[in-house]
């Protein structure tokens, strides 16, 4: 059987609720069921927001996940928060522009990425999301490329279709920097 539970955390307007979308419209794509739940903090822009992720081969209960198996934090609280709730065998996406932290567990895959300075690289910094959701499918491995670009073209709005293949981009060298990553652990 497959359960997968995410949370995307970070900082309103970073695009977590965005990638949580992505995945799991690719997750229906690739024929699993899928739920998608937001979560706000006080302020749409600037304060906390993450979303929860559940992704199955069977009928899904609940979108709430209490244990995640796999987590992408954008900035420090959100590591704060989640990393110490991931169940173990985990994979664990950090953002190390905004977030300095280095898990203490050795139960999890951690990959550290810069998210920021690859979206910047890319050519805008909006895509550090879709940076650190790459990476992400790198790790967890569960959402093949071909539906996550189709996601990635989904969620984005008429009047953004111009920006495409920048998405496209940074969803590609997010999975590049962390299997670099996670090749090097693999030695």
């Amino acid at each position: 059987m497959l359960l997968e539970e995410y949370v995307f955390a970070g900082f309103g307007g970073q695009g977590i609720m965005t990638i949580g979308q992505i995945i799991a419209y690719a997750g229906m794509l690739q024929e699993f069921y899928t739920a998608w739940i937001p979560s706000y903090g006080p302020e749409s822009r600037g304060g906390t927001a993450n979303c929860n992720v559940v992704i199955s081969d069977e009928i899904i209960g609940s979108p709430h996940t209490h244990h995640p198996n796999g987590v992408i934090v954008m900035n420090a609280p959100s590591f704060d928060k989640f990393e110490p709730l991931m169940a173990p065998g985990g994979v664990l996406v950090v953002n190390t522009n905004l977030s300095p932290e280095r898990s203490k567990r050795d139960d999890l895959s951690v990959v550290y990425i810069p998210t920021a300075d690859i979206a910047l690289e890319v050519g805008h910094p909006v895509l550090a999301s879709v940076a650190a959701l790459g990476a992400f499918a790198a790790a967890r491995g569960v959402i093949d490329d071909v539906n996550m670009e189709k996601g990635i073209d989904w969620a984005l709005p008429a009047h953004h279709k111009d920006m495409l293949e920048m998405n496209l981009k940074a969803y590609h060298e997010g999975k590049k920097a962390a299997e670099v990553q996670l090749h090097a652990a693999a030695k």
